[in-house]
C-alpha cells in the first residue's frame, strides 16, 4: 500500500510550522498507525533527514500519549479508538492522510506532533487527590461501596487524559477531562473530605490554563477513546454551583 502523507513539521514551539509531503510505499494493512510512522522515520534516517517527533508510550490504548489529528479527527476515523490502536486497514492504497498535533491554546506544540499536556497535570494537582491516614492499609471491607457506585466511579476514572476532548471541541474545552477526574473521586466515600473544595479548585485551574467553556456540542464524547459520558459535565456543573453556594 502506498500513501501520500501530509505531516505537520515544526522545529520548536516558537517556530512556524507547516505541512510537509511524504510518500511511503510498502505499508501493510496489519500495521498500526504508529508502526507506519516508525517505518517512515526509518526511511528518513536512511536519507539522513530529521525524524518526525511524536508522543507514544504503551501502544495499548491506555496511556493517552499518542493523540494525533488524523484527517481532521482526533485519533482518526474510528470511534473509541486511540491513535496507537488504529490500524492501517482503515486506509486504502493511494490515500492522502493529513497528520497534525492536537490543537488548543493550552496544548503548546513542542516539536512536530509532540504537544505539552502539562496543563492537565496542573488541573489534577489542583484537586485530584484524597486525604488518607498514614500507617497500615485499612481493611478492604471497612468502607462498603455498592456495585452501582463503584461502577459509576470506574466509568469516570476510565479517562486516560489523552486530550481528544479538547482537540475536538470548537471551544477547546477541558470540561470532560476535568469532570471525569473530579466526579470519580466525588462519587466515592474516600473523596468526600475535599469534595467541595476540589471541584472549585479544578474548575478554576481549568479556566486559568486557558481552556474554553463547554457549549454542549457533545463532540468530546464522540471522540473520547473511552466513551466518557457528557453527563459527567452536568454533574461537575451541579457540584461546582453547589460548592459556590456553600462557600458564601
Amino acid at each position: 500500500m502506498k500513501l501520500n502523507l501530509k505531516i505537520w513539521r515544526q522545529e520548536h514551539s516558537e517556530a512556524k510550522g507547516s505541512l510537509v509531503n511524504y510518500q511511503l510505499d510498502g505499508v501493510t494493512t496489519h500495521m498500526s498507525f504508529l508502526e507506519m510512522l516508525d517505518m517512515l522515520n526509518e526511511t528518513l534516517i536512511q536519507k539522513g533527514e530529521r525524524v518526525i517527533e511524536f508522543d507514544h508510550d504503551c501502544r495499548e490504548g491506555i496511556c493517552g500519549q499518542c493523540g494525533l489529528m488524523i484527517n481532521g479527527r482526533a485519533h482518526g476515523p474510528l470511534k473509541h479508538t486511540t491513535t496507537c490502536q488504529l490500524h492501517m486497514r482503515s486506509f486504502k492504497d493511494g490515500d492522502t492522510v493529513y497528520i497534525e498535533p492536537f490543537r488548543a491554546n493550552a496544548f503548546r506544540v513542542l516539536k512536530d506532533l509532540k504537544i505539552d499536556r502539562s496543563s492537565f497535570d496542573r488541573i489534577i494537582k489542583a484537586g485530584g487527590y484524597i486525604s488518607a491516614s498514614t500507617g497500615q492499609a485499612p481493611e478492604a471491607n471497612s468502607i462498603p461501596i455498592g456495585h452501582e457506585q463503584a461502577e459509576a466511579a470506574f466509568d469516570a476514572a476510565a479517562c486516560i487524559g489523552c486530550g481528544a476532548c479538547v482537540a475536538t471541541c470548537k471551544n477547546s474545552s477541558a470540561a470532560l477531562f476535568t469532570a471525569a477526574k473530579a466526579v470519580h473521586l466525588a462519587i466515592l466515600p474516600q473523596g468526600q473530605i475535599e469534595s467541595a473544595g476540589r471541584v472549585l479548585a479544578m474548575v478554576d485551574k481549568m479556566d486559568e490554563e486557558g481552556f474554553g467553556h463547554c457549549s454542549n456540542t457533545e463532540a468530546c464524547e464522540v471522540e473520547c477513546p473511552q466513551g466518557i459520558s457528557v453527563l459527567h459535565i452536568a454533574e461537575l456543573n451541579f457540584r461546582y454551583h453547589k460548592s459556590r453556594l456553600l462557600k458564601k
